[in-house]
């Protein structure tokens, strides 16, 4: 891998624990719930993303 191919899998991770952090922050904050799962949800599926391009 070379060029994007090589950091796309690290930017998607930083992305995931940002969405899981903000995601965890909402719901903690009760402000809105809903979007809050749903980022908790997308950062699921980042890190999903990211261990299939890794195989």
């Amino acid at each position: 891998m070379s060029g994007i191919e090589s950091i796309a899998p690290a930017i998607a991770m930083l992305a995931a624990f940002a969405c899981l952090i903000g995601g965890a922050a909402m719901i903690w904050r009760r402000s809105d719930v809903r979007k809050g799962v749903l980022l908790l949800v997308m950062a699921l599926v980042l890190v999903g993303n990211v261990a299939i391009w890794t195989l």
